[in-house]
Protein backbone atom coordinates (compact mmCIF):
# COMPACT_ATOMS: atom_id res chain seq x y z
CA UNK A 1 0.00 0.00 0.00
CA UNK A 2 1.48 3.49 -0.92
CA UNK A 3 2.40 5.88 1.75
CA UNK A 4 -0.55 8.54 0.71
CA UNK A 5 -2.57 5.58 0.36
CA UNK A 6 -2.01 4.59 4.37
CA UNK A 7 -2.18 8.55 5.23
CA UNK A 8 -5.74 8.44 3.74
CA UNK A 9 -6.34 5.17 5.13
CA UNK A 10 -5.52 6.52 8.80
CA UNK A 11 -7.52 9.94 8.17
CA UNK A 12 -10.91 7.81 7.25
CA UNK A 13 -10.12 5.52 10.17
CA UNK A 14 -10.12 8.69 12.59
CA UNK A 15 -13.34 9.77 10.75
CA UNK A 16 -15.01 6.53 11.48
CA UNK A 17 -14.10 6.72 15.22
CA UNK A 18 -15.39 9.42 15.55
CA UNK A 19 -18.67 9.16 13.70
CA UNK A 20 -19.18 5.79 15.09
CA UNK A 21 -18.13 5.90 18.45
CA UNK A 22 -15.63 3.40 18.41
CA UNK A 23 -11.82 3.59 19.22
CA UNK A 24 -9.99 2.42 16.92
CA UNK A 25 -6.25 4.15 17.27
CA UNK A 26 -3.35 4.15 15.10
CA UNK A 27 0.06 5.02 17.48
CA UNK A 28 2.53 8.07 16.06
CA UNK A 29 5.28 6.74 13.94
CA UNK A 30 3.31 3.71 14.06
CA UNK A 31 1.66 1.60 10.95
CA UNK A 32 -1.77 0.44 10.75
CA UNK A 33 -1.46 -3.48 9.88
CA UNK A 34 -2.38 -5.27 6.64
CA UNK A 35 -6.05 -6.29 9.14
CA UNK A 36 -6.26 -2.80 9.95
CA UNK A 37 -6.08 -1.34 6.66
CA UNK A 38 -8.44 -4.13 5.19
CA UNK A 39 -11.11 -3.87 8.77
CA UNK A 40 -10.87 -0.24 7.38
CA UNK A 41 -11.67 -0.17 4.03
CA UNK A 42 -14.39 -2.84 4.19
CA UNK A 43 -15.94 -0.89 6.67
CA UNK A 44 -16.18 2.29 4.57
CA UNK A 45 -16.29 1.49 1.44
CA UNK A 46 -17.89 -2.48 1.28
CA UNK A 47 -20.59 -2.14 3.93
CA UNK A 48 -19.17 -4.61 6.47
CA UNK A 49 -18.65 -4.03 10.44
CA UNK A 50 -14.87 -2.55 11.31
CA UNK A 51 -15.49 -4.72 14.54
CA UNK A 52 -13.31 -2.98 16.37
CA UNK A 53 -12.32 -4.93 19.64
CA UNK A 54 -13.94 -3.92 23.48
CA UNK A 55 -10.70 -4.46 24.82
CA UNK A 56 -7.58 -3.72 23.74
CA UNK A 57 -4.03 -5.84 24.20
CA UNK A 58 -0.44 -4.13 24.58
CA UNK A 59 2.10 -6.61 23.54
CA UNK A 60 5.48 -5.91 23.63
CA UNK A 61 7.92 -7.01 21.22
CA UNK A 62 11.60 -7.42 20.58
CA UNK A 63 11.94 -6.91 16.85
CA UNK A 64 10.35 -4.54 14.58
CA UNK A 65 6.67 -4.81 12.78
CA UNK A 66 5.68 -5.46 9.85
CA UNK A 67 2.58 -4.46 7.59
CA UNK A 68 1.32 -8.03 8.70
CA UNK A 69 1.71 -7.72 12.22
CA UNK A 70 3.84 -7.96 15.18
CA UNK A 71 6.80 -8.35 15.30
CA UNK A 72 8.81 -10.92 18.09
CA UNK A 73 6.71 -11.05 21.25
CA UNK A 74 8.16 -10.91 24.41
CA UNK A 75 7.57 -14.35 26.05
CA UNK A 76 7.85 -16.54 29.06
CA UNK A 77 9.40 -15.29 32.34
CA UNK A 78 5.17 -14.36 33.36
CA UNK A 79 4.56 -12.43 30.66
CA UNK A 80 1.03 -11.30 29.50
CA UNK A 81 -0.22 -8.85 27.23
CA UNK A 82 -2.00 -5.92 28.90
CA UNK A 83 -5.38 -4.29 28.57
CA UNK A 84 -6.87 -1.34 28.12
CA UNK A 85 -10.87 -1.27 27.49
CA UNK A 86 -11.92 0.73 24.43
CA UNK A 87 -13.99 3.13 26.32
CA UNK A 88 -14.73 7.48 26.52
CA UNK A 89 -13.26 7.06 30.40
CA UNK A 90 -9.57 4.70 29.35
CA UNK A 91 -8.38 7.18 26.57
CA UNK A 92 -8.44 10.33 26.35
CA UNK A 93 -10.30 12.17 23.26
CA UNK A 94 -8.50 14.21 20.69
CA UNK A 95 -9.27 17.44 22.49
CA UNK A 96 -6.43 17.39 25.96
CA UNK A 97 -4.88 14.48 27.25
CA UNK A 98 -6.82 13.33 29.95
CA UNK A 99 -10.60 14.32 29.00
CA UNK A 100 -13.19 11.59 29.05
CA UNK A 101 -15.71 13.09 26.87
CA UNK A 102 -16.39 12.16 23.32
CA UNK A 103 -13.25 13.80 21.37
CA UNK A 104 -13.75 17.32 19.63
CA UNK A 105 -9.91 17.84 18.78
CA UNK A 106 -7.89 19.01 15.48
CA UNK A 107 -4.82 16.28 16.16
CA UNK A 108 -6.12 13.38 16.01
CA UNK A 109 -4.50 12.38 19.18
CA UNK A 110 -5.44 10.04 21.97
CA UNK A 111 -3.58 8.21 24.86
CA UNK A 112 -4.21 6.04 27.81
CA UNK A 113 -5.78 7.73 30.50
CA UNK A 114 -4.53 5.57 33.19
CA UNK A 115 -1.39 3.75 34.27
CA UNK A 116 -1.08 0.32 31.71
CA UNK A 117 0.86 -2.38 33.97
CA UNK A 118 2.24 -5.98 32.70
CA UNK A 119 3.05 -8.32 35.15
CA UNK A 120 6.62 -8.37 36.78
CA UNK A 121 8.51 -10.06 35.08
CA UNK A 122 9.96 -13.35 37.16
CA UNK A 123 12.92 -13.72 34.40
CA UNK A 124 14.06 -11.28 31.87
CA UNK A 125 11.75 -10.29 28.82
CA UNK A 126 14.91 -9.53 26.35
CA UNK A 127 15.55 -5.84 24.94
CA UNK A 128 11.67 -4.43 24.12
CA UNK A 129 11.86 -2.04 20.79
CA UNK A 130 8.11 -2.34 19.71
CA UNK A 131 4.59 -2.09 21.01
CA UNK A 132 1.52 -3.26 19.82
CA UNK A 133 -2.42 -3.02 20.38
CA UNK A 134 -4.08 -6.10 19.57
CA UNK A 135 -7.54 -7.55 19.36
CA UNK A 136 -7.06 -10.30 21.68
CA UNK A 137 -5.43 -11.52 25.36
CA UNK A 138 -3.30 -14.27 23.22
CA UNK A 139 -2.72 -15.07 19.26
CA UNK A 140 -5.43 -12.37 17.35
CA UNK A 141 -4.63 -9.49 15.10
CA UNK A 142 -2.37 -7.04 15.64
CA UNK A 143 -4.30 -3.54 14.51
CA UNK A 144 -0.97 -0.96 15.12
CA UNK A 145 2.81 -1.52 16.10
CA UNK A 146 4.82 0.97 16.89
CA UNK A 147 8.79 1.72 18.00
CA UNK A 148 9.58 2.80 21.39
CA UNK A 149 10.74 6.21 21.76
CA UNK A 150 13.53 4.56 23.73
CA UNK A 151 14.38 0.23 23.71
CA UNK A 152 14.31 -0.68 27.03
CA UNK A 153 16.06 -3.84 28.60
CA UNK A 154 13.46 -6.14 30.62
CA UNK A 155 14.99 -7.54 34.09
CA UNK A 156 13.63 -9.89 36.36
CA UNK A 157 11.65 -7.90 38.96
CA UNK A 158 11.07 -4.90 36.74
CA UNK A 159 7.74 -2.90 36.97
CA UNK A 160 7.02 -2.48 33.35
CA UNK A 161 4.17 -0.14 32.45
CA UNK A 162 3.04 2.82 30.61
CA UNK A 163 1.91 5.25 32.90
CA UNK A 164 -0.97 7.22 31.95
CA UNK A 165 -0.69 9.22 28.91
CA UNK A 166 2.22 7.51 27.55
CA UNK A 167 0.82 5.60 25.09
CA UNK A 168 0.05 8.29 22.53
CA UNK A 169 -1.81 7.02 19.34
CA UNK A 170 -2.19 9.87 16.32
CA UNK A 171 -4.50 9.58 13.36
CA UNK A 172 -3.72 11.87 10.59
Amino acid sequence: MTQSLRAATARVLALLALLCGVLAPAAQGQALTDHAENRVVDALFRAQALNAPATWWVALYTTSCSDTGGGTEVSGGSYARASLGSALANWAGTQSAGSTTASTGTGGTTSNNSAINFATPTAGWGTVTHWGLVDAASAGNVWICAALTVSKAINSGDAVSFAAGALTVTLQ
